[in-house]
Formats: C-alpha cells, structure tokens, sequence
C-alpha cells in the first residue's frame, strides 16, 4: 500500500498525492554540497557521500580539513586521506565515525614502501582545468579524481558500499589498503585484522570512542576485491602498522596500551594489461562481528554489480523525494533546487541499523544516529508525520525498544552508545506527534501504544543515577515546578537550569 499525503500548501507548492511517474529524476535536482565547504569558518559538517535513504553505511571521502565531522571538506586546499564507510551529517562534538578507510595506491617503488599511515599516503585531488574540484555527488553516488590519477567512485546498500577504483595506465602493480584505526577522531584501541593470501580477503575491528559522550562502541569490517572486467589476483600481501608494510603477515592485533598505531592490511592486484585497471572493493559493516560485516555485504552486494547497486540507490531516492511535488513552470529552478536538497536531508539519519544492534536482539527496529533529538524534534518528525509515517512508525518503535532494554529514551546517541543531553528529553515531543497523527494505526505501523505510554512516564516521574545521559533532574521538578539553582545534586551537571527548565515544561510528560 502507498501511504497518502497531504501537505501543508506552500505557496510555491503544489501537493500531489501518489506514486511519482517513472520518468521522473527528482535526484537530479539535489545539491550535495550545500554545507560541505569550510573557508576560515566552520561548514555545515554536512555530508555528500553514497548512502540510501536512513543507510546505515554512508561512503565518502574523508580529508585531513579540522572541519571534517563528516569527513568531507569541498576546500580543495584539504588532501583526501581515505574512503571511509560510515559518518554522520550536521553534528558537533567530536569528529564523529569515519570507520575503515580504503585507499588506492597507483604506484610505490617497493611493496614496504608504500607511505601506509594517514598522513603519509594522503593527496590531493586533482583539479580541473579551470581549477575547480572534480567531486561529483548525486544520490547514492559520489566521485572524485586524486592526483595519483586513481578515478574513485562509491555506491552503497543499507549496510554494504561498493568502491570502483580505476588506476591509470601506468599503474603496473595497483594497491588496495585497509585502515582499520584511523577514525575522525584516530580513537582505535585494541585493534585487530587478518588478510587472506588467496582471496585477499581482510577481516578487522577495534574499539573506537563516541563522538559525544563518555562511552566507546566495537565496529567491524570485512573488504572483498574483484578486478572489473579482468581476473584481479593477489600477487603480494601483508599487514601494515604505523607506516611499515610487513609483507607475508596474515595477522595483527594489539592490546591497548594508553595508545594505538596505525593499523591495516595491504594487497597488491594483478593489472588488466593494456587498459586502465579497474577494482571492486566491496565493504561490509557490522557493529556484532567481523563475520557478521562479511555477511552483510555477501547479502546485499553479491554480485559486486556496481551499475545496479547505484540504480537501486538512486530509486530510493527518487521515491523518496517523488512524494513532494514542485509547479516548476511557476517556480525558479534555485527554488526547486534547495527544496529537494532539503528533503533529501531529512533522510540521511537517523540511520537504519536494524540488524545490527550489538546490546539486545528484538523484534523491534533499531535505529541509531539520533545527534540530537533535541535539534530535530520541532521540524523534522513533523516532516516524517506527513511524508514517511511508516518509517517515523519504525523511528519511534525504535526508540521505545531503547526504553524496554536500556530503561530510558534516547536524547542523543550514536553508533549504538548513549551522548550527553542538554536540555530534557525530547524523545517525549516524537512519541506524542507521533500519537497524534498515527496512534490510531498503531496496530498497523507496529508501534506498542502501551509501552509508548509507560516511556513516557518514565521520564516523567523517574530521576536517573546519571542525567548527564539520559532522563532528566525530575526530584527537585516535581517538587518546586522548575529547577534550582540553588540546588545541588550529584547525579549530573548543575547547570542551565533556566533552560532547562524551560525545556521541560515544554514536554508532553509533565
């Protein structure tokens, strides 16, 4: 069935309720760069990577810019340092994610003397003539150029991405290398990976920490390359640290010891003769196991059809985006342009992880990427309440299923571990526009109204060990209608009070 939807008007909308024509590329319209672009001041953190509407991978490039929170810089002054497989969009704190960057070497003199660490392999990106980027970011897509003359392309599934690198004629021995430490914020403890001699297959993980917040969250690889259009062997093989290549290792692992190194495998492929070299690299991401990244890529990319798995993606967003409507005859082609980049927007998180919770195993949903509820509650539910209630259903399920397992609703959280708050607990306001709009087919959407209930008064009456993370300061609320500032307690920050008291009384729990 195809939920309806009735819009708001707008004046420069028209509202069409259905399912868009075929012909329609409302992908084309999006722009990927609005807020990529840091010029002495902080950019919008925004990410134009590959991903798929609520992905849980998101494959981009990565540089070695100080405003990189989602990896991404357009300043072409900042080198490329990898291509990494999971970010974040529009969020502070800590550089978060950037897990598992792949990196095409064309040529080193010697296999151990390839430049293996962040800040020995990184380049930059080869301009055009006229000296702009040679980026391009659409839907489910993004490309770019270094100027090693490696062409780099990336797709992605839900939980897989696909890299297609093609080496430029001169590259006799093209190398693929996998990072398995360098997060944003270079994070990794106890980090280990393996590289089959025969397949080349490289299997990894570490610990890494949370972008906002005390806590740390394990995450897991598993990289697979196959030559496009030519049988791609493994032809030398090793594992790397710091910026050493060990030729013939198989294994590495590291115990934590206040610090880590650089850390990942390193393979050489067998060129395709005459042309251009091009190899496949696929990319699974689990946060349970190493196994289990393996199989999410055999599952969703079985085929390493790069064609396909960008198609798909791109249908995904066309129907996503095909639920708005535009006059265009009426409307400026910048309008329709910043309309669609901002609808697009509202689908890259919260993210999709279901399957791959690490905490609990549930029927239930799980959806991770919530940075921060507090910023989002007011325009972006709303927004999924008239254009996407079966996934706002799935969001809200979600985040009740963090109440049953963890004993409190998500405030901000991220890769699969609780952030800070700052304010209250706006999970409050999603459960009650949810309610409101979709409780009476709840039944339907899979959302347990009871428990939606009793999350509620969890918040409302319950005071945690530790509001700093969830919940909020609920004794001295219940007793004097606001907050002290006079009063102190050792659970968590005795701070913006004012604001905070502000912040719940707003809420529908009390």
């Amino acid at each position: 069935m195809k939920w309806g939807i009735g819009l708001y008007a707008l004046t420069l909308l028209r509202p069409i309720v259905g399912q868009p024509s075929e012909a329609d590329d409302l992908a084309s319209k999006v722009n990927l760069f609005i807020g990529t672009t840091s010029k002495g001041v902080a950019s919008g953190h925004v990410f134009p990577g590959a991903t798929i509407p609520h992905g849980m991978i998101k494959a981009g490039l990565d540089t070695d810019s100080p405003d990189r929170h989602a990896g991404y810089d357009r300043n072409i002054s900042y080198k490329a340092t990898g291509f990494s497989q999971l970010h974040d969009s529009g969020t502070g704190g800590g550089y978060p994610l950037s897990n598992f960057k792949i990196w095409p070497f064309a040529s080193c003199p010697r296999f151990a003397e390839c430049p293996t660490s962040i800040n020995g392999r990184k380049l930059k990106r080869q301009a055009l003539k006229d000296g702009s980027l040679p980026d391009i970011a659409e839907p489910g897509y993004f490309a770019t150029t270094l100027v090693s003359g490696v062409h780099v392309e990336l797709t992605a599934t839900r939980r897989a991405a696909l890299h297609r690198y093609t080496f430029p004629k001169s590259s006799k021995q093209p190398r693929i290398l996998v990072d398995i430490t360098n997060d944003g914020q270079q994070s990794a403890t106890n980090p280990f990976t393996n590289i089959d001699p025969t397949t080349g297959r490289t299997q990894g993980g570490a610990s890494f920490a949370a972008s906002f917040g005390p806590g740390r969250y394990n995450a897991y690889v598993c990289v697979d390359v196959k030559g496009d259009g030519h049988t791609a062997n493994v032809t030398e093989y090793g594992v790397w640290q710091g910026n050493s290549a060990v030729q013939h290792a198989e294994k590495l692992s590291q115990l934590y010891l206040g610090a880590t190194n650089e850390a990942g495998s390193l393979a050489t492929f067998s060129p395709s003769g005459n042309k251009n070299t091009t190899l496949l690299v696929r990319v699974g991401v689990s946060f349970i196991s190493a196994d289990k990244a393996c199989a999410n890529a055999e599952e969703e990319v079985p085929d390493f059809d790069f064609g396909r798995v960008r198609a798909e993606s791109r249908a995904k967003w066309n129907d996503l985006l095909g639920r708005v409507r535009v006059d265009e005859a009426n409307v400026d082609k910048n309008t329709t342009a910043l309309l669609y980049s901002s609808i697009y927007r509202t689908a890259i998180v919260p993210a999709n992880y279901t399957g791959d919770n690490p905490n609990w195993s549930s029927n239930s949903p799980y959806f991770d990427s919530y940075y921060c509820n507090w910023d989002s509650y007011r325009t972006l539910y709303p927004w999924y309440a008239m254009t996407d209630p079966r996934t706002f259903a799935q969001i809200v399920e979600a985040q009740i299923d963090i109440w049953r397992n963890e004993g409190w609703l998500p405030e901000c959280r991220g890769a699969t571990v609780q952030h800070y708050i700052q304010g209250g607990s706006n999970a409050d306001p999603i459960l009650a526009e949810y309610y409101v709009k979709w409780g009476s087919r709840s039944s339907e959407l899979g959302v347990s109204v009871d428990d939606l209930y009793s999350a509620l008064v969890t918040n409302a009456e319950d005071q945690p060990e530790n509001w700093n993370l969830q919940g909020r300061q609920t004794e001295v609320w219940k007793e004097y209608g606001y907050v002290p500032a006079d009063i102190w307690e050792p659970s968590g920050a005795n701070t913006k009070q004012a604001s905070r008291s502000v912040e719940v009384r707003s809420q529908p729990s009390q």
